[in-house]
């Protein structure tokens, strides 16, 4: 099996799809997983393509047996096999100009013809191939198509695909620059490489009539065809930005782990007809077969996602998970580049308490950035609404003198002496607790209120006390 993306871009989720099937179905069957880079469109070449491509299957864990190869180094092979198919009959070179396959075209899309090769040089004599090429006149080599009846060919996934002969024109299988075309250096090497199967999308059903023929005539053992079903957003329209991220390299920077993702695609038109939804690589390995693929197009549910990334998160020893989560607090600057041991610890307590809220790893900044700043941004909503109560300034004189000699600071000790003052003021505890949870992280919601005073811990906790009382005592003299 092999995976041989055109290095034309960033990869996208349906390729990374196709390699996931392909890797499944490969470790399913012990085959081999070849990594091969069709990079022959030196037009569409970008730079840096090959590198996310290779980037983004290590990070999802689908390593490569062989590979990876290059097809822009395998040159003399495919003109080998061109030349070949040109002296058995299967194949011609074509003289004309790109301003006359121009006009052409106009001429036909005037006519409301089909537009396509006319074959005007399958049909040359010798004399006059002759001496067309006596004047170095440049060409391309056309594959001569079956001008009557069908191609057949059996779609693991389909079942039996027919296309009429007389509507495929003759394409071109090498450029006058001496590159392949698709259609020649993916056959040549599927067939050299000793491909069996090949797992590619839908969009590729309309080239397989003219690989088969290529087959045929080169008298090479076929492989087996599987078209993946195209991926649509849940509107079923075309998956597109309005859907949320196409590149693969974008889901990876958002804080998706492999784990969430490599389930997720699995199920992105495959089912093991099991009514679950988490499986882990090993149980998708076992159960992975092309007979679960569907053929109905699979839809991009980019909240099934979240929700599975949410799950996988949650699942995560918190050692581990501070880890992942590091980089997005460090380049947010709430941690810095070399943390202590102790800062560690500190943000393990403080990723703890909001790992149920995260579905994201890079939710963790503003999930927790609290903690962390030692100025704080109040919620306005908070602010109008708490610190405004008459019985806030005494509340807070209270909490500051009572947290100060609590000792020790722990949830226990911290709960009790909070509800204390409340009685004391003859209010609810609620009505102690929200305007607290203002004071000390700036927000209205969060974890539970005793848990993130202990982990903030004594010394944050009072500098945070005193600073919303100075703020309401400054408002009430303004």
């Amino acid at each position: 099996m092999r995976f041989a993306p055109s290095p034309t871009g960033s990869p996208h989720i349906g390729n990374i799809r196709t390699a996931l099937f392909t890797w499944l179905f490969a470790r399913k069957h012990g085959g081999v997983f070849i990594l091969r880079i069709e990079d022959t469109d030196r037009a569409r070449y970008v730079e840096g393509s090959v590198q996310e491509i290779m980037d983004s299957l290590r990070w999802l864990g689908l390593d490569w047996d062989e590979g990876p190869y290059f097809q822009s180094q395998r040159l003399p092979l495919y003109r080998e096999v061109a030349e070949k198919l040109v002296k058995t009959g299967h194949a011609y070179r074509c003289y004309c100009t790109p301003e006359r396959l121009e006009e052409l075209r106009r001429q036909q899309e005037a006519a409301k013809q089909p537009t396509g090769y006319d074959r005007k040089c399958r049909y040359l004599s010798d004399d006059e191939r002759a001496k067309i090429e006596a004047e170095g006149t440049p060409y391309v080599i056309r594959f001569a198509m079956p001008l009557e009846g069908e191609t057949v060919f059996h779609d693991e996934i389909r079942g039996e695909i027919r296309f009429e002969n007389a509507l495929i024109d003759d394409f071109v299988m090498l450029k006058s620059d001496g590159f392949p075309t698709y259609h020649l250096a993916s056959v040549t090497d599927d067939h050299h490489m000793g491909i069996t199967h090949v797992i590619r999308g839908e969009e590729w059903i309309s080239s397989t009539p003219r690989h088969v023929q290529m087959y045929l005539a080169l008298g090479w053992e076929m492989p087996k065809f599987a078209h993946l079903p195209m991926i649509l957003g849940t509107d079923r329209k075309k998956l597109s930005k309005r859907h949320g991220s196409v590149q693969f390299v974008e889901y990876i920077q958002q804080g998706y782990l492999p784990e969430a993702m490599f389930n997720f695609l699995a199920l992105l038109g495959w089912s093991a007809d099991e009514d679950r939804e988490l499986y882990s690589r090993e149980e998708l390995i076992e159960r992975f077969d092309l007979s679960g693929v569907q053929e109905n197009p699979a839809i991009f549910d980019g909240q099934k996602l979240l929700w599975m990334n949410g799950v996988y998160i949650r699942r995560k020893p918190i050692e581990e998970l501070t880890q992942l989560c590091l980089p997005y607090l460090q380049e947010a600057g709430l941690m810095p580049q070399n943390p202590s041991p102790e800062q560690i610890e500190y943000a393990q307590r403080v990723i703890a308490l909001e790992a149920e809220r995260m579905k994201l790893l890079s939710e963790v900044v503003p999930l927790t950035e609290y903690f962390f700043r030692d100025r704080l941004e109040y919620e306005e909503k908070g602010v109008r609404k708490w610190f405004t109560q008459p019985y806030v300034p005494q509340m807070l004189e209270m909490l500051i003198e009572r947290y100060t000699a609590l000792e020790p600071f722990d949830l226990e000790h911290i709960e009790a002496t909070t509800r204390s003052v409340a009685e004391e003021l003859g209010v609810g505890a609620a009505q102690v607790i929200h305007p607290t949870r203002v004071a000390v992280s700036g927000r209205t919601v969060g974890p539970g209120l005793f848990e993130m005073i202990e982990v903030m811990g004594k010394e944050r906790v009072l500098q945070r006390l005193r600073a919303a009382l100075e703020m309401i005592r400054q408002g009430a003299k303004g």
